[in-house]
Formats: C-alpha cells, sequence, structure tokens
C-alpha cells in the first residue's frame, strides 16, 4: 500500500504542477499576471530497522513570482510618466495656439503696424485708412480667436480631470473590495495569487491618474495613500477624491484636488505634492502652463491695445477731433479671495508689463506684501494707501477692503483681456493720424537750428523744466499766438519759453539747451538740432488754428508715432512687434521641456517595467518545457500506480489459493 500511496501523492503533486503550467500559458497576456510555480515537498519517511523508506511528495505552496521593490518602482515610474506624458500632450495644444506663419497672430499684428506706413505717405488717402482699420480689427479677432482655444483647452482640461477623478473613486473603491476579499483569504493559511496580482494592477492603474503609497497591514490588506498622508484606502474602506476652484481665490480659475473624508471639511491638496499621474499633470498645466499662456496673450493684448488707445488719442481726426480709442480694454481687475478683501488692479504703463499672476499675502494690519507669481518677486507694503502708490510692473494695486493677517488675495491682470477685445474705430476719417501741433523756424533765425521732430506725448513736464504756478495749462499750444521758444547763444545756450496769448506770459527763462536732447512742455515734445543765434525762435502752435485753415489734415505726424510704436521695448525688453514671436518662444521652451522629460520618464518607466516583467512575467517557452516535464513524471507516476495495482492483484491471487 506504501507504493500505491507514494503513487498517488506524486499523480496528484504532478497533476497540481501541470495544472499551474496550464494557468501560466491562459494568462501570458493577462495584464498585471504574474507566473506561478509549484513549491513542493518531500513527505517525511517512516522509519524501519532498515532505515527510513520514503512516502513521497506532497504541494507545499503555489509560489507567485514577483518582487515587491521593482512592482512599486514600476508603478511609480509609471505615475510620474503619465504626468510628465499628458502635460507634454496638453503643452503642443497650447503651442498650436501660438503658431507663427501668415495665419498667426504676429503676423496679423505686424500687418497692421505695417499698414500705418501708407498713412503716413498719404494720411488723407481713404482706402489707407480703411486698410489700417481692417487690419486692426482681424488683429483683434485673432486675439479672441487664440483666447477662444484657450478656453477650448481649458475646457477639456476641467473634463478629463473630472473623468479621471470618477475613474480613480471607482479603483478605490475596486481595491478595498479586493482588500476584503485578501483578507479573507488570508484566514485560510495560504496566499491567493489571483486577488494579489488583481489588487497590484488595480494600483497600477490608480497610480497612472494619482500616485499612491502603499502601506501593508497584517491582515494581509494594502492601504494607499494619496498626497502623502491622506489615506486613499485603509483595508475594506474607501475616500473619494474631488476636484474643485482653489478655497482661497474662488472664481479664479485655478483648480485644486480636495480629499473628501465623510463627515469632515473637505481638505484642499496642493498638485506639487501630489507626485505623479495624469490627475496632477493636468492641475500644474492648468494652474501653471496654461495660466502663462493665458497671461501672455492678454499682456499682447493689453499692451498693444493701451499704448494705440493712448497715442490714438494724442491726435486729430480728419474732421479734427480729438482721437478715440481703437480697441476695448478692460479699465481694471478685480482680485480673487475667500476673505474680506475687496481690490482690484490698473493698469497704468503697458511698457512695464510682466506676464504674470499677483498674489497680495496681508502679513500685520494692513501690511503685506505683493508676490509676482512668476518669479516669487515681492514688494512689500505698510497700507492700502502706500500700495496704491507703488508703481509694479506698470500695475496699480487698490485696495478698498484691506485684508486681514494671514489672508490672500490673487489678481489675474491679463486674463480677459485678449478675449474680449475689440476694435473700436470703424470710420476712415476717424483715425487719429495728425499731430495736434505744428512748428514753425523764425523767418529771422540766422543760426544752424533745424526741426528734428514734433509730437504729441501726454506726459507732465520733466523735472528740468521749472514752471510757475498754474502756468501748465498756458504751456498748451492755445488756439491763438502758440508757444515760443526763444534762444541765447550763451555760453551755456538757454532758452525762454514764452505764452503769446494775448496778453504774452512768460512760462520759464533759462532753460538749458542741448541738440538732439527733447524739449517735452506738458504733454508734447520737440526735437531740434543745430545751433541757434541769440534771438532764434520756434514757435509750437496748435494744429486746429484758424490761421492754419486745414494743413492738419494733410499732416500725418501723428500717424508716424503710432507706426513708431512697433520699435517700442515692452515685452520683456522685446519690442511690440517682437512681442509675439517672444511668447511662441517662451511657450516653445515649455513644450520642448515637457516634451523632453516625457521621454526620460517614459525610458524609466519602461525599464523598470522590463525589470517587473522578466522576474513576474510568462515565458511561454519555458511553460512548453515544464509541461514536458510534469506529463512525464505524471506518466510515470501513473504507471508506480499501475504497478503497485499489479502488485496487489498478485498478491490477492496468491492468497487466494
Amino acid at each position: 500500500m506504501s507504493l500505491l500511496n507514494v503513487g498517488s501523492r506524486a499523480l496528484l503533486a504532478n497533476q497540481v504542477a501541470l495544472q499551474t503550467a496550464g494557468h501560466n500559458i491562459a494568462n501570458v497576456n493577462t495584464p498585471g499576471y504574474s507566473r506561478q510555480s509549484v513549491v513542493l515537498q518531500t513527505v517525511q519517511g517512516q522509519f524501519t530497522g532498515g532505515g527510513y523508506i520514503g512516502k513521497g511528495v506532497d504541494v507545499q505552496t503555489i509560489l507567485r513570482n514577483q518582487s515587491e521593490l521593482l512592482t512599486r518602482q514600476a508603478a511609480q515610474a509609471g505615475s510620474i510618466q503619465a504626468s510628465d506624458s499628458v502635460r507634454a500632450e496638453r503643452m503642443r495644444q497650447l503651442q498650436e495656439v501660438f503658431s507663427g506663419g501668415t495665419e498667426g497672430l504676429g503676423a496679423s499684428i505686424n500687418d497692421m503696424m505695417n499698414a500705418l506706413s501708407d498713412v503716413v505717405s498719404s494720411p488723407t488717402d481713404i482706402t489707407a485708412r480703411n486698410v489700417v482699420l481692417t487690419r486692426m480689427s482681424e488683429t483683434a479677432a485673432r486675439m479672441r480667436s487664440s483666447a477662444e482655444r484657450l478656453n477650448d483647452i481649458q475646457f477639456t482640461v476641467s473634463q478629463q480631470l473630472q473623468g479621471s477623478i470618477d475613474t480613480v473613486n471607482n479603483l478605490a473603491t475596486q481595491i478595498a473590495a479586493v482588500n476584503e476579499q485578501v483578507a479573507r483569504a488570508k484566514g485560510n493559511g495560504q496566499t491567493h495569487n489571483d486577488l494579489l496580482d488583481q489588487r497590484d494592477q488595480l494600483i497600477r492603474e490608480m497610480n497612472q491618474y494619482v500616485q499612491v503609497s502603499q502601506i501593508p497591514a497584517d491582515d494581509g490588506t494594502v492601504g494607499l495613500f494619496v498626497g502623502g498622508s491622506q489615506p486613499l484606502v485603509l483595508g475594506n474602506v474607501a475616500t473619494e477624491l474631488s476636484v474643485g476652484d482653489a478655497t482661497a481665490f474662488p472664481g479664479s480659475g485655478q483648480l485644486k484636488l480636495f480629499f473628501n473624508r465623510p463627515g469632515e471639511p473637505a481638505f484642499e491638496m496642493d498638485e506639487n505634492v501630489l507626485g505623479g499621474g495624469s490627475v496632477p499633470g493636468l492641475l500644474r498645466f492648468n494652474n501653471t502652463d496654461l495660466a502663462e499662456g493665458r497671461n501672455l496673450l492678454g499682456r499682447i493684448a493689453m499692451g498693444i491695445g493701451m499704448i494705440m488707445n493712448e497715442q490714438q488719442q494724442l491726435g486729430l481726426t480728419l474732421d479734427g477731433q480729438v482721437g478715440k480709442p481703437l480697441f476695448s480694454l478692460p479699465a481694471s481687475m478685480p482680485g480673487s479671495t475667500s476673505g474680506a478683501g475687496v481690490g482690484n488692479v490698473t493698469f497704468t504703463d503697458p511698457t512695464k508689463f510682466s506676464a504674470s499672476d499677483y498674489e497680495i499675502q496681508f502679513t500685520t494690519g494692513t501690511a503685506g506684501q505683493v508676490v509676482r507669481l512668476s518669479d516669487g518677486k515681492t514688494t512689500a507694503f505698510t497700507s492700502a494707501a502706500n500700495l496704491a502708490t507703488l508703481p509694479i510692473d506698470g500695475l496699480q494695486f487698490n485696495l478698498t477692503t484691506p485684508g486681514a493677517p494671514g489672508e490672500r488675495m490673487l489678481f489675474k491682470p491679463f486674463s480677459t483681456a485678449a478675449a474680449n477685445i475689440q476694435s473700436l474705430v470703424y470710420s476712415p476719417r476717424d483715425l487719429a493720424a495728425a499731430n495736434p501741433i505744428n512748428a514753425a523756424m523764425g523767418t529771422s533765425n540766422s543760426g544752424t537750428l533745424q526741426l528734428g521732430s514734433l509730437k504729441a506725448t501726454g506726459e507732465p513736464n520733466p523735472p528740468g523744466l521749472v514752471l510757475p504756478p498754474n502756468a501748465n495749462a498756458a504751456a498748451v499750444p492755445p488756439a491763438l499766438g502758440g508757444v515760443q521758444l526763444t534762444f541765447n547763444a550763451g555760453p551755456p545756450i538757454t532758452y525762454d519759453v514764452l505764452n503769446r496769448a494775448s496778453p504774452p506770459t512768460t512760462l520759464a527763462t533759462a532753460q538749458t539747451y542741448v541738440s538732439g536732447t527733447p524739449i517735452s512742455i506738458n504733454g508734447w515734445e520737440i526735437t531740434l538740432v543745430g545751433t541757434p543765434k541769440s534771438g532764434d525762435t520756434v514757435v509750437v502752435g496748435n494744429a486746429l488754428d484758424p490761421k492754419y485753415g486745414d494743413a492738419y489734415t494733410r499732416n500725418a505726424g501723428n500717424a508716424s508715432s503710432l507706426l513708431g510704436l512697433r520699435d517700442v521695448k515692452m515685452f520683456d525688453e522685446s519690442t511690440l512687434s517682437d512681442g509675439y514671436a517672444s511668447a511662441i518662444a517662451q511657450v516653445g521652451t515649455r513644450t520642448q521641456s515637457a516634451l523632453f522629460a516625457t521621454k526620460l520618464s517614459e525610458a524609466l518607466a519602461n525599464n523598470l517595467e522590463r525589470d517587473r516583467t522578466a522576474v513576474s512575467g510568462v515565458n511561454l517557452d519555458e511553460e512548453a518545457a515544464r509541461l514536458i516535464q510534469y506529463q512525464q513524471a505524471y506518466q510515470a507516476s501513473a504507471k508506480m500506480i499501475q504497478i503497485a495495482q499489479n502488485i496487489f492483484d498478485s498478491l490477492i491471487q496468491g492468497l487466494g489459493r
């Protein structure tokens, strides 16, 4: 009977080995499956006078071939790769918004500025004026179109985030359910390999959306933590995540991930501590990359629109009217906060704009600091009144109600400028191409004095020009007479400023003259070159003075100033005409950086997954060889049972005689 028992045990053991090999082959393409091996152990022998006689073999367990370290490393690397990949994908879409070529916004801006040259050449040409207005309308339309595409990207990101969070919550529920099954199976004394594979695969899928850390429990379950410390899954209990507006800045467009523990307020998590996964990647893109793209576009719209509006309002139309704004722009932008603070930001100098959002952080009383979020630069202030006097990147921050200590306010100055910009001038006669002033050299001048340039600036008197009290209003070229500069050959060469209205009034005396240096007086600027003689004069007059008739209609001084704006340094030391190219470069740099990070993380993830598969994966050639091995052993075990049966039959027959 011992031989029969040995054969039976061998037959059963080899049958299990065959079944396990078949199970491996059947699951060769199953995601997350780990190769299983039969662990055999010798049955303790029976003692006899002749020694211990073997009693065969038993199956000790079914071993799951896997490395816990490689499994976790591969899951984390895959999580980082998912984050980099989704960000790179969205950055490519953002780069398409900032495209070059003839259909890009940059070409439209250059066409608009270049069209002004025809007006400079022929200020009364209605066709040339119409072309300029058409180009302005096209530029505004392309800005709105680009802003709409950014809105579409943001909507897609928001929808993808919501779908990803739904998937994460579903995976967490499944993992909690598998945890419960694993805990029950462990009570039987053996590990349920297929359940462990299922759980590891669910965790790998979870890491594709949000990176989690794992802590095993004594009952076989695994706790999953997100953001380092928030328990997403504990035992058979799963907690839901959600995405919503940042609690500190509601309505600002910033999105945050929330941990929703039952019976407690939702806990907001910063995407910078979430690690990898597509959800943190999308949050970083929305709150950083997309925000910068919107700021770059909005700064271009606000800067170009504001500086051209200012220049347009310094000129005269064909009907002798002061020019009206060319583009519609926001006068101010409100701050976002969940606290008591109320304030807005207004625009003062378009040449100083920085493509950034700003945050006011209140410290003690009404004091605090303004933080430029693009690079962290801070500007301290002592009170709301003090803040209003501080020039910060061409912006003025106005606090109606200061916030409490510890409170924060977010300002997005350029977030809507491009989306809402409109061309406001439709009639070609309303393009303010003419200078509101003119200049004439004295007929009896004997020096070499010549007119270099003359333009309205709208700027106040410089510190070097000292006028008597209440003289500024008189310094503007009056309707009759004008303002006369009378020179004294010196040395040094000086000039006096005379208001020629009736009666004449001296406005300033002994002002230093330097050839080629602009002379600025209350909103207009004249540049003279050459050396004057004593008594030489220059008269600056109002272009609408009746004695000049309609000469202003043939003047293109303001159109020339509008054309000259294309060379003004505005956008991070880039000129107006090169500002869009600078924005393309910044977005392109971010995109290339994202693509490079994707390649690195993808290579690392593939290498770790290959290492994990080398341990856990099924090799069909090896399994086929094992099938033959176990088949032969099974046949030999069956032969052993057959021999034992023949011996037993012979014994029975012998006893029967």
